[in-house]
This record gives C-alpha cells, sequence and structure tokens, in this order.
C-alpha cells in the first residue's frame, strides 16, 4: 500500500490500528503501566467480572505514595501501597512494589528495565507518561476509565492528535540543560501552545541530547498541553537500551534493531504546527509564577502580567528572579530524578553546606544504588542534604513530604501549581543544578556564577 508522507506518530499509528469506527481508532497497546492509582480501574473490571486480557504486558510500581522516609509512611500511603500490591498479584501482574530493587518512578524505573521500547504504543495512568517518547514509543497517559478499558482489552480507542514538530537547532549554551530547553519552549509557545497535539522533535541541538535529557523533555511537553512528545530513536537510543534487563537481546535485539532504525517521519510529511528555537537563546530558567508558562530567565525580572499568581507567590512585579528567597528545596520526581541529574547537582553541592533543608529523592532503587556506589550519595549528604528514599516524594505531596504553607521551594518537578507541593506552598520550577545553587545561597542564584566541582569521573555511570 503507498501511503502519503507520515510522521512517526501516524507510523505508529498506523501499525497499532485494528479497527476504526464513528471517527476513531481502536489501538492496540504493547505496555500498560500502573501506579497505585489504579486501584479504581481494578474496580471496574472486578465489578464486571473481567480478567486482565493481557498481564505479561502490564506492569505496576508502587511510586506515588512511597514516603522518602519510613517515619512519614501514614495509613492512607500504606493502604494505596497494598491495594496495588493486591491487585496485581490477583491478576498475575509483575509488579515492582516497596523492597523490590527495581522499584522507582515508573517514568524512570521502567525505561531502566527495558521495557520501553522504540515504535511501541505505552500508556498509564498519569500525564508524565509522555516521558517514554524519548524512545520514540508513542506514550500518552490516560484516565480510570481507559485503564480499565485496557486492562480488560489491551485496547484503547482513541482519535488521532493533529501533528506538531519543534525544532531546536544551534548548541545549547553552557550551564543550560534540557529542563532550561523545555521551560524556554513553555515560556516561549504557553501551557495551550501545544494542546492536543503530539509533538515531534527534531533538530541538532535534539539530537545531541542524552537519553536522560530527552526523557525530561518529552516528560515537560505535557506542561505546554501536548497530547505526546516523541524523538525520533537513533545510535543514542539503541547503546542506552543495549544490555537493558527486558530488552530485546542477542538475536531479538538484531531484528528490532533493523525494525527501530526505520522509525523516521517522511520526508514531506505534514504538520498542523511548526515552532523554531534557536537552542544558543536558551538561559537557566526559573518559574516565578503558578503555571509552567510563568517562567523567565535567571537573569530576568518578574513581570507584571500576573496580579493573582504574584500575589500567591507573594512576588513584586520588577524584581530581579535572581535573589529571590527559598526556605525548601527539592531534587527528584520523573522529571529530573535521574542519575545524570543528581550528577549535575551535586557537582554544585560538592564542598558546600546547603542553607535551606534539601530533600534528594533518587529517581529509582537503581539511580540510589549506583549514587551509593560512586560515592554520590556522600556528596549530598556531606553537604547538609537528606538522602531520601525513591519515589515521587515532593513534586505530589501525597507520601508524607510537603512544603510549609507560605514556604517557597526550589523544585526540579514539573508543575508549580498552586498547592502542587502541600496547601499554600509556593514552587519554583528550575534545574538539578540550578536548585542546588539555591539550596546552598537560599536564594534563586545564577549557577552559572558558581564554581562546580569536576566530577567526571563518576559520569561514566550516568550512560
Amino acid at each position: 500500500m503507498t501511503h502519503a508522507p507520515r510522521t512517526l506518530v501516524q507510523k505508529i499509528w498506523d501499525a497499532h490500528r485494528i479497527v476504526t469506527r464513528n471517527g476513531a481508532d481502536l489501538l492496540f497497546v504493547d505496555r500498560h503501566l500502573l501506579h497505585e492509582g489504579s486501584h479504581h480501574a481494578f474496580d471496574k473490571i472486578a465489578a464486571a467480572g473481567r480478567p486482565v486480557r493481557h498481564p505479561e504486558l502490564t506492569f505496576g510500581v508502587a511510586d506515588h505514595y512511597a514516603p522518602s522516609a519510613p517515619e512519614r509512611a501514614t495509613e492512607a500511603t500504606v493502604t494505596m501501597i497494598e491495594r496495588l500490591s493486591r491487585n496485581t498479584a490477583r491478576h498475575a501482574i509483575e509488579s515492582f512494589d516497596i523492597g523490590d530493587t527495581r522499584r522507582g518512578i515508573v517514568h524512570v524505573a521502567m525505561p531502566e528495565q527495558g521495557l520501553t521500547l522504540p515504535g511501541t504504543i505505552i500508556v498509564c495512568g498519569d500525564s508524565h507518561t509522555a516521558t517514554h517518547g524519548a524512545f520514540g514509543a508513542f506514550a500518552f497517559g490516560i484516565g480510570a476509565s481507559e485503564v480499565a478499558h485496557v486492562l480488560a482489552t489491551q485496547g484503547l480507542w482513541q482519535k488521532q492528535p493533529p501533528m506538531m514538530r519543534i525544532t531546536v537547532e544551534g548548541a545549547l549554551p553552557a550551564g543550560t540543560t534540557a529542563k532550561d530547553l523545555a521551560l524556554h519552549i513553555i515560556g516561549t509557545i504557553g501551557t495551550g501552545g501545544a494542546t492536543g497535539h503530539a509533538v515531534e522533535y527534531a533538530g541538532a541541538a535534539i539530537r545531541a541530547l542524552s537519553m536522560e535529557a530527552r526523557m525530561t523533555l518529552c516528560n515537560m511537553t505535557i506542561e505546554m498541553g501536548a497530547r505526546s512528545g516523541i524523538v525520533p530513536p537513533d545510535e543514542v537510543t539503541f547503546a542506552w537500551l543495549d544490555g537493558r534487563p527486558m530488552a530485546p537481546a542477542g538475536a531479538e535485539r538484531a531484528r528490532a534493531l533493523e525494525a527501530w532504525a526505520a522509525l523516521r517521519s517522511d520526508p514531506g510529511a505534514t504538520y498542523a504546527r511548526e515552532v523554531g528555537i534557536d537552542a544558543a537563546h536558551v538561559a537557566p530558567m526559573v518559574t516565578w509564577g503558578t503555571s509552567p508558562e510563568h517562567v523567565a530567565p535567571v537573569t530576568g525580572r518578574v513581570p507584571d502580567t500576573q496580579p493573582e499568581a504574584l500575589d500567591y507567590m507573594g512576588l513584586t512585579a520588577g524584581a530581579p528572579v535572581d535573589g529571590i528567597e527559598i526556605q525548601r528545596a527539592f531534587i527528584g520526581s520523573c522529571t529530573n530524578g535521574r542519575y545524570s541529574d543528581l550528577l549535575a547537582a551535586a557537582a554544585v553541592l560538592k564542598g558546600r553546606q546547603v542553607a535551606v533543608p534539601l530533600l534528594v529523592s533518587p529517581g529509582s532503587e537503581a539511580v540510589a544504588r549506583r549514587a551509593e556506589e560512586t560515592g554520590l550519595a556522600g556528596i549530598f549528604r556531606a553537604a547538609g542534604a537528606e538522602w531520601g528514599a525513591s519515589g515521587c516524594s515532593l513534586c505530589v505531596s501525597m507520601n508524607g513530604d510537603r512544603v510549609a504553607p507560605g514556604e517557597r521551594c526550589a523544585s526540579t518537578s514539573n508543575r508549580n501549581f498552586r498547592g502542587r507541593q502541600g496547601p499554600g506552598a509556593r514552587t519554583h520550577l528550575m534545574s538539578p543544578a540550578m536548585v542546588a545553587a539555591a539550596a546552598v545561597t537560599g536564594r534563586v542564584t545564577d549557577v552559572r556564577a558558581l564554581p562546580r566541582a569536576d566530577l567526571s569521573a563518576l559520569e561514566e555511570t550516568a550512560a
């Protein structure tokens, strides 16, 4: 069959279409990822008397309610984690529960295990499922009723989203990261700039990103209003997947590599919207308001465009971003809880002491182990930071971790909504290195002004 030029997402979509009806397609789902919030969906299929159709394609993990310290566990967190364990066991679903060495945040642990593969469709009851698009997968979050539908059928009815391409040319300046790029894009197009679209990233600056950086970028795509984000797979992708426990190996890997290498958008494929970004214009970014689009370069000033947000944040229009005082700091989340994120922060912290409480929550048990083995965890402890257990932690404040009302928190997470980190909490999003700089100075600080330790000897373990 001859096709008109298609985007990468359209090719994946066509390969997974089972049937079309009333303008929607029933798509086969390759990987269904679950966390504690899936209990509503399990209740639905239990009420209907239906089993899980493909338990071997379904994987669970305890992350949202996992406490960063045992004493912060509550009756609610324990109950939610136990429900996941019972539901997955009942249906013979493999789940990474508390105590499992593979456990971590779903969008960190699953790629580590090799479950995220190019050309697949991946869904999870979590909006930041777009993270997996970094591997050339079409990955998106779904609601509770859709989770139940996938559990029962391994299929999902969807209408194809409009396609959008964001091309980033040039090179990111020294001291800037994928988090800064994501916030720069959001600041440029707004939180509604990609509403409902499947976003494809292209350009030299994207190809130069590591896999972990690509995951950060795709993770934050949701904050642009997008349905998903995707980066075409390449040699960087293939090398990262090599040797992962659940990834194809041997002859199966050879066949997979041949198929993965063909995953490209066709020349002439059309997009509903195109956006071009010059990477050279990206600076360390900091949010000042209550939406990811309320963002400015650290060298900028707080604008006067959102008086309600400024009132909530306790800021004055015109004030320099550099110098805003903070009372707490957090490094972690599915956006920036990977080893390379911790490495960037540790380079700032080494030889210094934190001026405000800093909580570090590794994105997975594997990240935590690696950090302990290399001495990275020791750098955080020596600086006076709290080294917490893996989990969503202070990103979502549903696991015993909270920012007190009125306190400002420099955070590597992905959302700065009102109350996101606790009732009345004030969140400033930034990169891991920028959070580390804020933690040691007690205020928003341009990390480029701070000498950083050379931790290149530990960098290899981030590969």
